[in-house]
């Protein structure tokens, strides 16, 4: 199909890891179609991912504000109209991107909507009759949604972010880069899918042993002071919550040997910059297509499913299981830390 007067809009909030998950296809898409106007359509918060990717564009999205509940859902139709949008790729397929799309398609526009593929999500983490097997990723399902539009994305090669520069803060703190920097998430959203507190601190303690290295500790500002207490006495562990802000974390991070991180949205922005990155996994799984990306299988650490059988128990970690909160203490210490040298090699 011709794009040469096409504007599409690619709508995707939710979280950090969501949003991520669909960087490399963005990037795919605005090298592979350069005459494509494209806009993406999110929180304010991420823009600093997408600010850089050439000929992409960025639509902040306030639900809280101007675009909450159906007037706002409204004002969003007609603010993206107004920007001269001709397509919708809804890459969230919520109620609210659906009514967008519903409008759109009212006025003639061609709009597709990601089958986030629910059914075998829900047939992958029941407790009962469960099917275990690897489902799409969803960058998978993204790029169907673009063939939908008519946009055949070839994906044989990675996309990447490219690597920003070390910020000044941050050489304040770590001095000029001669040893490798290994970074650690330590924390998720939900218990669930968190390593334990005290194995975390051995990984740590294990880590920073090694002279020719520097750990730094990245959470959220309510993390900070567990952070404190997980770089307590160590000194060559660095504890930046707080002390930067995400754009400038991004750039840190994009210049890491190695991430190490739970399954959250620490790891997906570690993978979008290349940067080797090593998931802890509780009561979620790789097979649910939301590792990180470009990242070999066997980066993905799980928990015992002989011990804990009914792994994984949700898609996003935030379901319950009745004596299924010690099971990541079957990922052993010594595997984490061994898997982190050796990506380090």
């Amino acid at each position: 199909m011709s794009n040469n007067a096409q504007h599409i809009a690619i709508i995707r909030l939710s979280a950090m890891g969501d949003v991520a998950m669909t960087v490399p296809v963005v990037i795919a898409l605005s090298r592979q179609y350069p005459d494509l106007k494209i806009t993406v359509v999110s929180r304010p918060f991420f823009k600093a991912i997408f600010e850089n990717i050439p000929n992409v564009n960025f639509f902040s999205v306030h639900t809280h504000h101007q675009h909450k509940g159906f007037l706002g859902i409204l004002k969003l139709f007609f603010d993206l109209k107004a920007l001269g949008v001709t397509q919708i790729a809804d890459f969230h397929n919520v109620l609210r991107s659906k009514v967008v799309c519903q409008l759109f398609t009212l006025f003639g526009k061609k709009v597709a909507a990601t089958d986030k593929g629910r059914a075998e999500k829900k047939a992958l983490t029941s407790l009962k009759n469960k099917d275990f097997r690897p489902l799409k990723t969803m960058i998978q399902r993204h790029l169907e949604t673009l063939e939908d539009l008519g946009y055949s994305v070839n994906f044989e090669n990675p996309y990447f972010l490219e690597k920003g520069p070390i910020p000044k803060k941050a050489i304040t703190i770590l001095g000029e880069k001669k040893e490798k920097w290994i970074g650690i998430a330590p924390f998720a959203h939900y218990r669930w899918k968190t390593y334990p507190g005290d194995l975390m601190q051995q990984v740590i303690q294990e880590l920073s042993e090694r002279k020719e290295c520097k750990i730094l500790l990245f959470g959220g500002e309510h993390d900070f002071i567990h952070l404190e207490h997980l770089a307590n006495g160590l000194e060559n562990v660095y504890n930046f919550s707080k002390k930067i802000s995400f754009v400038e974390e991004l750039d840190l991070i994009s210049n890491l040997d190695v991430m190490l991180s739970m399954d959250s949205g620490n790891a997906h922005l570690a993978a979008l910059f290349g940067v080797k990155t090593i998931t802890l996994w509780g009561a979620t799984h790789p097979y649910a297509g939301f590792a990180p990306y470009n990242q070999p299988e066997e980066n993905c650490l799980v928990s015992d499913r002989d011990q804990y059988p009914l792994l994984p128990t949700s898609v996003y970690g935030n379901i319950k299981v009745a004596g299924y909160d010690e099971a990541m203490r079957t990922i052993p210490v010594e595997k984490v830390v061994a898997r982190v040298v050796a990506r380090l090699n």
